[in-house]
């Protein structure tokens, strides 16, 4: 098709795809397009703008490193990461999900049950029990629950790791044969999500604040279920109705706990003041 025009172009931009071999592909594309045009011709975009746009992209993927994923955080504040995880994690009878987070590392220390996995990190120390159930209330033996969080200043271990010496606040473990599963840790503290970079930039022009409210990540597998992805909330933040990714749902919020110094649960002897929380996950079988 020659002479486009601003009427025209859309569907001269689709039917150039109308062979595509994916099926999928040519849904996805085509919507894309049709979207994307009717953007640009409801707010009447400028070039100027559509520069900006360009290099607001490029600038996020340089961004991007090993220890972390500005796209992930960029999806994550636009919604864009919920709205996928509504769409594909419906679990009625099963603990609800959230977002991934940009700070997840794959293969994280392997620990014992009930083993500390604070590292080097400094806070209140925080004792986390529960049991890992399929949606009937049948214990989930072995099952392997990933945990990450941030320290107290709401900062995690790969953002500062030449003071953590190494990976810490993150663990794998494994249900024993109840479906249990404990660790100790610390209470993680609210933090902003990294704002000294594209993401930020375009937090402060809609005038937003970047933070999030305290929480522990959750990442739980077991054969024949869905693996589960989600948070426990501290209950109290003050981030709890405006957290930047849009990930707070009232079943995750948490009581976090506080006892004075003298023996946990567990049997630990503690000379200081600590907290416990107490949650349990169902997952959902696979279909």
């Amino acid at each position: 098709m020659r002479n486009s025009n601003e009427s025209t172009i859309t569907d001269a931009v689709i039917e150039r795809i109308k062979d595509a071999p994916d099926a999928r592909v040519k849904v996805i594309s085509a919507s894309l397009i049709r979207h994307l045009h009717d953007f640009v011709r409801d707010v009447r975009l400028t070039e100027a703008e559509w520069s900006y746009a360009i290099d607001f992209l490029t600038r996020t993927g340089k961004t991007c490193d090993g220890n972390r994923q500005e796209f992930i955080l960029l999806s994550d504040t636009l919604g864009v990461s919920m709205l996928v995880d509504a769409i594909n994690h419906a679990t009625p009878g099963a603990t609800e999900t959230t977002v991934l987070g940009p700070f997840y590392v794959e293969n994280p220390p392997e620990y014992p049950s009930g083993a500390d996995i604070r590292g080097t990190l400094e806070g209140d120390p925080l004792y986390v029990h529960g049991r890992v159930t399929s949606a009937g209330g049948a214990p989930l033996p072995n099952a392997v629950v990933d945990v990450w969080h941030s320290d107290k200043e709401g900062y995690y271990d790969v953002q500062h790791l030449e003071q953590t010496e190494g990976l810490a606040g993150r663990a794998r473990l494994h249900t024993d044969a109840d479906g249990v599963y404990r660790f100790w840790s610390i209470k993680p503290a609210a933090y902003p999500i990294p704002y000294d970079g594209p993401v930020g930039d375009m937090l402060t022009a809609q005038a937003r604040h970047p933070w999030r409210p305290a929480h522990v990540h959750f990442m739980i597998e077991a054969p024949d279920h869905e693996k589960l992805t989600t948070h426990v909330f501290v209950k109290g933040d003050q981030y709890l109705d405006s957290d930047a990714v849009f990930g707070v749902k009232d079943s995750l919020i948490g009581d976090f706990v506080r006892h004075e110094a003298g023996k946990a649960s567990d049997g630990r002897i503690l000379d200081v003041p600590f907290f416990t929380l107490g949650y349990d996950f169902v997952l959902r079988q696979r279909s």
